[in-house]
């Protein structure tokens, strides 16, 4: 493009110095219609870009890995003369393999263009939607003009989950085998009472019979019910991670196409912490969770699918950068945990550390899960996980180990033994 205009220059000079020489308005008209040529392209080119509107619509701002992000676009011509012959639209989206970059032909004045893009997510993170930016020019290819638009949005790609059917979790019950006689806010197995009708009560909590007997509108009442609560401990620690290599990409982030997970011990254990925050918030019981990723992310137990984003939020952002190893996370929080209460240790750890605070934490009362994801079936040259599931079983533990490109769904939902509850 700078080449033909140059030529474009070399010729009105060329034709200039020919009329000046010879005197001929033939030379003088060449290089007054080669400017008009240039100063026409450069107008065209800047109106290309100019009185046009870009509309982008995301059905969703959260994503999940496997799943579909589908976007929208349209671009206006709101000129009433000029059409766009032709409109490049360069996407800046961070979101990996989201070509949302497109050549849009010809827009006629008053009139719009549409198009979709449909991109599988492929790497758990946050990510930006834009900015963009439009290029146009003229017929002639004199002139290029840009049309930076700053907008951007966010949005949040969940690790994914599988399915788990059967996970066995030991009974649990409160402090002093009863039932504490607390009010609860959402709906449990344990109804309490009824009381009148209140403005924002769910329909689905009416007592029809009572209602009818009492000839006014009656709501159900439920009480925390006698279950113990049920807490993750995820280890992120620098020392536990274990991925084969070029398992991360040039940016540094890991990633596998959908559905196969990255040959990284990180990615095993953030994906089975996310399938049992599935699993527990749909069972209806109270979960906590715990991690540093680096930083200490605590979320205190609660019910319900809010608590489930608020999990798989940290999550899809969490990465192994804490020096704090398992047996240091469970010495600084474990001593939170009331008696009856279960706790799932997730861990790709080496050291035997962790295993004298489950003991400890077993005495106290708490039942432990231990999922050992086993680092040698990623590469590492240390067997340390047989020692490792004696160690936890000796102490009272029931134990899983996942290996890499185990079906994670049948792993974590092997029927249980005679004297655990299957959930």
């Amino acid at each position: 493009m700078p080449n033909r205009r140059n030529a474009f220059y070399a010729l009105i000079i060329f034709f200039l110095l020919l009329g000046f020489i010879s005197g001929r308005t033939f030379a003088f008209n060449m290089a007054y219609a080669l400017g008009a040529v240039l100063i026409g392209a450069f107008i065209w080119s800047w109106t290309s870009v100019n009185w046009l509107t870009i509309s982008r619509y995301t059905l969703a701002r959260r994503a999940q890995v496997g799943r579909t992000l589908d976007e929208y676009f349209a671009i206006r011509n709101t000129s009433l003369l000029l059409p766009k012959l032709w409109l490049e639209i360069r996407d800046q989206s961070t979101l990996p393999n989201h070509n949302a970059s497109y050549v849009v032909p010809t827009v006629l004045p008053r009139r719009q263009y549409r198009w979709e893009t449909h991109t599988i997510c492929s790497k758990r993170g946050e990510y930006t939607l834009g900015p963009m930016t439009i290029l146009s020019g003229d017929p002639f290819g004199l002139f290029q003009f840009p049309r930076h638009i700053a907008a951007q949005s966010r949005i949040i790609v969940y690790p994914p989950t599988v399915p788990v059917h059967r996970f066995v979790t030991p009974l649990g019950t409160l402090s002093g085998g009863e039932a504490v006689r607390r009010r609860a806010h959402f709906i449990t197995t344990n109804a309490a009472g009824v009381r009148d009708y209140q403005p924002g009560d769910s329909f689905n909590r009416i007592h029809w019979r009572s209602s009818a007997r009492k000839d006014r509108l009656l709501v159900k009442e439920f009480e925390l019910d006698p279950l113990a609560d049920v807490w993750i401990f995820l280890d992120l620690s620098r020392a536990s991670l274990v991925e084969r290599p070029q398992a991360r990409s040039e940016n540094g982030n890991i990633f596998a196409p959908p559905p196969n997970l990255p040959p990284s011990t990180e990615e095993y254990g953030i994906t089975v912490a996310a399938s049992l925050a599935q699993y527990f918030v749909d069972k209806g019981r109270a979960l906590g969770f715990v991690t540093y990723a680096p930083r200490r992310e605590i979320v205190q137990p609660d019910r319900g699918p809010r608590q489930l984003t608020r999990i798989l939020e940290i999550l899809a952002v969490a990465h192994s950068d804490t020096d704090l190893s398992l047996a240091q996370m469970l010495a600084l929080e474990a001593n939170y945990l009331t008696r009856s209460t279960t706790a799932i240790l997730i861990t790709a750890s080496k050291d035997e550390d962790w295993a004298a605070e489950v003991h400890t934490m077993i005495r106290r009362g708490i039942r432990v899960i231990c999922v050992l994801i086993d680092p040698r079936s990623f590469g590492d040259p240390v067997d340390s996980t047989p020692s490792l599931r004696a160690m936890a079983e000796a102490a009272g533990a029931m134990v899983y180990t996942v290996r890499q490109d185990d079906d994670l769904a049948s792993v974590l939902s092997f029927r249980a033994s005679a004297h655990n509850r299957i959930l």
